[in-house]
């Protein structure tokens, strides 16, 4: 799994690229704890729960009908303005989750398709190095090269992706303004 500074930086991202108020801050608190929330199932291993079953580690919390689920029951429990942009911002928060753990070079994979699909799929690329469960792992040279991986396959292309789109919206309204179409 990438760290859950990795997974939080989707749903930073997706908020740096709707724009200033299209999303209300409890979405996009929300959005980042979504984009952890996954990881959570790590206390199935102190149940007794194995790795490999549906409820295990990178089963059924990292699938895309676990995200829509959990993005359709909060959109109709805090009924944003905007609740179309709103659960589709969560479910994309949620599902990158399971997404980004495709890219990992360890662990068995992600049940991206669960219940219809137990298997764990991992992306034909598995670039991320795979970050170790627990802090005193972490503070290691292996938990260095993890944030390295991450830096060059995760935030470098997210950056670069943010700074597109929102230099496409500016030029877009300066464009627009140029030729006296702006909304007033």
């Amino acid at each position: 799994m990438p760290t859950i500074m990795s997974h939080a930086a989707v749903p930073i991202a997706g908020a740096l690229m709707l724009g200033h108020g299209r999303l209300p801050v409890p979405v996009i608190v929300t959005g980042v704890a979504f984009a952890m929330l996954p990881d959570a199932d790590v206390v199935g291993f102190g149940l007794g729960i194995n790795y490999a079953d549906s409820w295990g580690h990178r089963g059924a919390t990292h699938s895309l009908l676990f995200a829509a689920v959990a993005s359709l029951l909060v959109v109709a429990l805090i009924r944003p303005k905007q609740y179309l942009v709103a659960g589709g911002f969560l479910f994309v928060a949620m599902a990158s989750h399971g997404l980004l753990d495709t890219l990992t070079n360890g662990g068995l994979g992600a049940a991206l398709f669960w219940p219809w699909d137990d298997a764990r799929y991992f992306a034909p690329l598995t670039p991320v190095s795979v970050s170790p469960i627990g802090i005193s792992d972490f503070i290691s040279a292996r938990g260095m090269k993890v944030l390295q991986s991450e830096v060059i396959w995760i935030w470098t292309p997210l950056t670069f992706v943010v700074a597109t789109v929102l230099g496409l919206k500016y030029w877009r309204v300066r464009w627009l303004r140029q030729n006296g179409m702006a909304q007033q």
